[in-house]
């Protein structure tokens, strides 16, 4: 069983302390950090671009784990890329070419990373299993914060290990949306290894970030 790895996001920190943020996640035991960038175009909300990106990556010791909910999400990788991305995730619906995509993140010697929305099925991305290092399940529809998480992609987590272990491949299994201290058992035992969580890490137990990622992180 690979390590679980907690990866904070930071949709839910106060954005007016975003680098102060950051320095407490690393100090809480983080594995990385996840960035949601959101265009109001593939997904109905606005959130940061690669100047702040780079600015708040030297505050971090661990990697930006950045996710892009970006269309068409092509030419902005090189720019994600400079600013400090260390994974870079993409959704196949929002490129023309997902071999081409994942070439292009691949060139700036990063990490790929593949999401699948809710209702997206695993066979989208099925041949391209061997060529990324991360599948992202999203556990609600991609935009807001604080949504509901829905059991019914687990199933996804399932197909994915599944395929993992009859190809022989290693690629990480990432769950992100409304994950809490009970569903992420679940998720654990479902085959995630990657938590991504946002308001349970900043909020729960009087915001004491390194307990809240112990426990996220406790099966």
């Amino acid at each position: 069983m690979k390590k679980i790895q907690i990866s904070p996001s930071i949709l839910s920190a106060d954005f007016s302390q975003l680098g102060n943020e950051i320095k407490r996640l690393n100090e809480a035991g983080a594995d990385m950090i996840h960035v949601d960038v959101m265009d109001g175009h593939f997904v109905p909300n606005l959130t940061i671009g690669p100047p702040v990106i780079k600015a708040l990556k030297k505050n971090s010791l661990v990697p930006f784990d950045v996710h892009l909910m970006i269309s068409p999400v092509h030419k902005y990788i090189e720019s994600y890329a400079m600013a400090g991305a260390d994974i870079i995730t993409i959704h196949p619906e929002a490129t023309d070419n997902l071999q081409n995509s994942i070439d292009k993140i691949k060139e700036f010697k990063k990490k790929v990373g593949v999401s699948l929305n809710p209702e997206t099925k695993v066979d989208i991305i099925k041949n391209f299993l061997n060529k990324v290092d991360l599948v992202l399940i999203m556990s609600v529809n991609p935009g807001f914060g604080g949504q509901k998480f829905m059991p019914e992609v687990l199933n996804k987590i399932k197909e994915l290990v599944d395929i993992r272990e009859k190809e022989k491949l290693s690629f990480d299994i990432e769950i992100d949306g409304g994950i809490n201290f009970d569903n992420s058992k679940l998720a654990i035992k479902a085959g995630a290894n990657i938590l991504v969580s946002g308001t349970t890490i900043f909020k729960s137990n009087d915001g004491n970030i390194k307990k809240n990622i112990d426990l996220l992180r406790t099966v």
